[in-house]
């Protein structure tokens, strides 16, 4: 994390002279080491990995949830694989529409006015970065509380849960996020470059640009209640799982067979909480923190020296906390397809049969160890028997 006080620092030169020359110049050497080393940790190699791997991961989420859908076996499922089939494409643009340009400022030498001399792809990052990931919560939400209503009230749900009815969910989540999002455009809030440079978002510190507070709350409180609503919701799925898996318990194939993908589904819930919470928390309490202290990733970036070195510090750590945070709920649009549909796929099953097996081998050998121990007890009392006097 640097400071462009460096920059101060050639202008002073220029005007001081030749008497202050040589001190200034020290400061200025050292004050570019600061910032070449500072912008040696921050590598182009994290955005290009995380666009391949979440457009591989999304793409095989896409295609299997085409498979499944047309699917007659499915039907009841449609409206949970449409949920599916949303998230996957929501994060799919997401990581199609940003990661580009982040790559750009990179090639660009991580000078964004290379790229965006007028500032409006600033503002299309800033849209891009908002309505993906309050959609993506808000997606993940829906899903939740889809799946809560199958598991308490089966019968309302296969009666009035129809595929029409979800689809006009995901449409109206997807228009009130955009228009959400376009708010700065029309004047209520801002986006601004953050650090290091290579994106745009939210302004959490600038309190005199109109209705930049309310924007900024607004965001981090949605993401907050969602991240509750699903945490809530899949606790009260888990639940019902368990209670229902107790109630069919018995030695049926049936009973085997709920007791199976009670546990795949719990598993799965489980990860998507995880995930969920580790990826987008620090984020949304940290811009919570933000907004109270008034500080702002973007100031990284400023031409004015911190008077407080303490201060300037803070900051700093500001500013490097919350590009890890945002990193994080990047990362969450290449694990949502793992958690939500390839992990169940592929993983789960496979956890559950060596699971099986194992299991099965540990009764045979229980089975043989008591056979042998059956058989071990009948020839010593065999003997007993035979060293035994007779009486006269």
């Amino acid at each position: 994390m640097i400071w462009d006080g460096c920059d101060s620092l050639e202008g002073l030169q220029t005007t001081a002279g030749a008497m202050l020359g040589t001190n200034v110049s020290k400061s200025l050497r050292e004050c570019n080491a600061t910032k070449n080393s500072s912008l040696g940790n921050v590598s182009v190699g994290f955005p290009i990995t995380m666009m391949i791997t979440g457009m591989v991961g999304n793409s095989l989420a896409l295609i299997l949830v085409c498979i499944s859908y047309r699917k007659k076996e499915n039907k009841r499922k449609k409206s949970f694989l449409l949920c599916i089939g949303s998230l996957a494409l929501t994060d799919l643009f997401g990581q199609l529409l940003t990661s580009p340009i982040v790559i750009s400022v990179y090639r660009a030498d991580l000078k964004w006015e290379r790229i965006d001399s007028s500032g409006n792809l600033c503002a299309f990052f800033g849209v891009c970065m908002t309505t993906f990931g309050l959609c993506a919560l808000f997606l993940a939400s829906a899903m939740a509380i889809e799946r809560a209503m199958a598991i308490t009230n089966p019968h309302w749900y296969s009666n009035h849960m129809k595929t029409s009815v979800t689809k006009q969910t995901l449409a109206a989540i997807w228009c009130v996020v955009l228009l959400f999002a376009l708010l700065p455009i029309a004047g209520v809030g801002k986006y601004t470059r953050q650090w290091p440079g290579t994106w745009c978002f939210i302004s959490t510190g600038d309190r005199e640009v109109t209705g930049n507070m309310f924007f900024s709350i607004t965001f981090a409180v949605l993401g907050i209640f969602s991240l509750l609503i699903t945490v809530s919701c899949n606790v009260v799925t888990i639940r019902g799982l368990i209670i229902r898996c107790k109630t069919k318990s018995g030695t049926s194939q049936s009973s085997k067979q709920w007791e199976r993908l009670t546990t795949e589904t719990v598993i799965q819930l489980l990860g998507i909480m995880c995930v969920l919470l580790i990826c987008w928390s620090p984020l949304l309490v940290l811009m919570l923190r933000m907004i109270s202290t008034q500080v702002s990733s973007h100031q990284c970036n400023s031409t004015v020296v911190p008077v407080n070195q303490t201060a300037g510090q803070d900051v700093q750590l500001d500013c490097n906390f919350f590009l890890t945070a945002i990193r994080l709920a990047s990362l969450n649009q290449i694990l949502d397809p793992w958690v939500y549909l390839l992990l169940r796929e592929i993983l789960l099953r496979k956890f559950c049969i060596m699971a099986n097996a194992v299991s099965n081998c540990s009764l045979e050998e229980q089975k043989e160890t008591q056979t042998a121990l059956d058989a071990l007890n009948k020839l010593n009392h065999e003997n007993n028997s035979l060293h035994k006097p007779q009486s006269s």
